[in-house]
């Protein structure tokens, strides 16, 4: 082969798996954003609330685990982060049930026990649902927690209902930019299919909000839950943990710095 067949052969070749990549990437976009729709629990899971089956303006049933609380206490709405199950936070409802507050924690569409398959439109819809389930079922002031992915699902349903606080654990200015972050090379925004927004839909969240992150954070960088930050409106705070990445930020004092601020909210005009 000439060199001069080559020089022409080998920008068609980079072209060709460049644009291959790039396909990946779209088509399988939802497989990475959503891991834990495929996760498959274990039977002999031990279970930590009651379950509960929650059903969807579109006709989806979400899978729920709830402790009720105390009757003059609020209850926290959990949106756990992309790859997990509501199983895996039995520590915290019980931490949370020492102090008399309840919890719901619900299992997107698509995850495991519950029906459909994920989105950000389908992820949207399930927060309000849940939200206006609890409103009915507890009776009590809700404070919405999202970690990770979850606190874009937060974000719209403080949004949209009356919440009593907001904590977000690990959030994002947007998914959009999170994949930039990690996609460099690809044109992202032409390509993803779920941004969850949260930089648009954070100015109608004006209760008090508690944004937790950890310096470490290689998945979520802080910068992007500082950034979320600095555009929130007030009343807010931050609180950054210096030696915790993204899924080691649950220990004793950040779960106490989380109860502290929810027993500070019924002093909050």
């Amino acid at each position: 082969m000439s060199a001069t067949r080559l020089l022409l052969i080998l920008p068609l070749m980079a072209t060709f798996i460049y644009l291959a990549l790039v396909g990946l990437v779209y088509f399988s976009q939802r497989a990475l954003l959503f891991p834990g729709a495929s996760a498959t629990p274990t039977p002999e899971r031990t279970r930590w609330g009651e379950n509960v089956y929650i059903q969807t303006p579109d006709g989806e049933a979400l899978h729920g685990l709830y402790s009720q609380g105390e009757f003059d206490k609020p209850c926290v709405l959990l949106f756990f982060g992309n790859g997990d199950l509501v199983d895996n936070y039995g520590f915290l409802a019980r931490a949370l049930a020492a102090r008399g507050v309840g919890m719901l924690a619900i299992s997107y569409r698509g995850y495991p026990d519950s029906t459909g398959s994920p989105s950000e439109e389908g992820l949207l819809t399930d927060g309000i649902a849940a939200f206006d389930w609890l409103s009915v079922r507890s009776k009590s002031e809700i404070i919405v927690l999202g970690r990770s992915l979850g606190t874009g699902v937060a974000v719209n349903t403080a949004g949209q209902r009356p919440a009593l606080g907001v904590i977000l654990v690990s959030p994002y200015l947007s998914v959009l930019s999170v994949a930039q972050t990690h996609y460099p090379v690809f044109p992202v925004a032409l390509l993803i299919k779920d941004p969850f927004r949260s930089d648009i839909k954070i100015a109608k969240v004006r209760q008090p909000k508690l944004f937790i992150h950890g310096r470490r954070d290689d998945s979520i960088p802080l910068s992007s839950g500082e950034a979320l930050y600095r555009i929130a409106p007030e009343p807010k705070q931050m609180l950054i943990y210096d030696g915790a990445g993204h899924n080691d930020i649950f220990n004793d004092g950040m779960v106490g710095d989380m109860i502290r601020f929810i027993e500070t909210l019924r002093d909050v005009p």
